[in-house]
């Protein structure tokens, strides 16, 4: 196993790679601790490129004991050249990377896939977790496809999309009078009494933090082996965004490739971005606030990792900023109409964010910007309700003509 122990992210005490998230010393995160992958950076570069096309070709640099147990194939999503976006913003180089392409349409599939994988290995017979929609289809689906029972807690008002969709695969899905910290809490509360139950973003939280790493090994690969100059990310609970620059790093710390972990920008809905104003105030303590957004995937008010996502965007020359709602339908709108990519509400938020920095001349002319699209618009399909019109006529070439008259050339 490349895995050596969980470490507190807080004073560093090491732990066995057990089910625990919590440090019982300070009570800080506890993540996964790696030494370095054996072999010249030449022979490790060869094994990656021989591996399948799915995450599990980053073994590697992963914390499972053995060869994964994956009923679902994930990753190896498009990095999309975003040519007629990029001209639209007045960019330079810039790629989508399009997470709608997993099995269910989102980047959850990626931390659902390791943390099924460790859960299986310590013995877990039951999957769960607390989500804010996406997680919930994730774990559904895996659990389905793996044979195991599972349970998705989350709040009440939700959008129907992603009920339907999880419902689909047979889970027991419960939801809680309340919002995403609410569920949260109760979850906590549940997997202490639950102790056959893996709860993926709980007791498992520091295996399944780990998925989001691939995010970064694939845009390296995907960009010949070459490190973009700037991330555009979604912030919810800021797991994702602080563990894709620890995959750069990783790489570099490991030979195969050469530079320093990319600008981060971080991207929030301004009825939920906590994170976002705590940077602007130049703050490092995350207050908690009460969401109201139609980004409800990034609706998470308490967010864990605020403070580290913090921290990233400083070191490195990135920034965290907040969108409003009308920005993200726009910022869906945009993406779509440039790209042929149709993103839920939180693609809204990067991209929405991303055209906010172009604007204010925040990227340089020269830089290669990697912005992340974490899901797919069919789960948020309320989002472009009456931005756009359907023009009804009659079954006649002489109504169509009147309405869409010929252009001359």
């Amino acid at each position: 196993m490349p895995a050596d122990a969980l470490k507190c992210k807080e004073c560093q005490t090491a732990y066995p790679l057990e089910a625990r998230f919590v440090c019982e010393r300070c009570f800080g995160p506890l993540e996964v601790s790696y030494s370095l992958p054996e072999g010249d950076p030449a022979a490790l570069k060869r094994r990656i490129q021989a591996g399948p096309h799915t995450i599990w070709r980053y073994a590697d640099f992963l914390p499972l004991q053995g060869p994964a147990r994956s009923a679902l194939p994930t990753g190896w999503t498009p990095l999309v050249k975003a040519d007629r976006l990029a001209e639209r913003l007045g960019l330079g180089e810039l790629y989508i990377k399009n997470e709608t392409a997993n099995p269910t349409h989102s980047f959850k599939d990626r931390v659902v896939s390791v943390a099924l994988a460790r859960a299986l290995e310590l013995g877990f017979d039951t999957l769960a977790c607390a989500s804010t929609g996406n997680l919930a289809n994730a774990v559904a689906a895996h659990a389905a496809a793996a044979g195991l029972p599972a349970y998705v807690l989350i709040p009440f008002d939700l959008e129907e999309p992603k009920i339907l969709a999880t419902g689909a695969y047979g889970a027991q899905i419960v939801a809680v009078r309340g919002n995403y910290d609410d569920v949260n809490r109760l979850c906590t509360e549940v997997s202490g009494e639950r102790p056959n139950w893996a709860f993926v973003n709980i007791n498992m939280r520091p295996y399944y933090a780990e998925g989001s790493k691939t995010l970064a090994f694939e845009t390296v690969e995907q960009l010949g082996w070459e490190l973009p100059d700037r991330i555009v990310g979604p912030i919810a609970s800021g797991s994702q965004f602080t563990k894709i620059a620890r995959g750069f790093q990783e790489f570099i710390d490991a030979g195969l490739v050469s530079g320093e972990v990319p600008k981060m920008n971080g991207a929030q809905a301004e009825g939920c971005s906590p994170v976002a104003k705590a940077f602007a105030e130049g703050h490092d303590v995350v207050r908690p606030v009460k969401p109201d957004t139609i980004a409800k995937s990034l609706a998470i008010g308490n967010p864990a990792d605020g403070p580290y996502a913090i921290e990233l965007a400083r070191r490195t020359g990135g920034g965290i900023d907040a969108v409003t709602d009308d920005e993200i339908r726009a910022g869906v709108r945009l993406l779509a109409e440039t790209t042929g990519i149709f993103t839920e509400s939180a693609g809204g938020v990067t991209i929405a964010t991303l055209a906010k920095l172009a604007a204010r001349g925040d990227i340089g002319p020269d830089e290669r910007v990697v912005a992340m699209v974490t899901g797919d618009g069919l789960k948020t399909i309320d989002v472009v309700r009456g931005t756009f019109e359907v023009t009804e006529i009659p079954a006649s070439i002489d109504a169509f003509d009147s309405h869409f008259a010929p252009v001359a050339v």
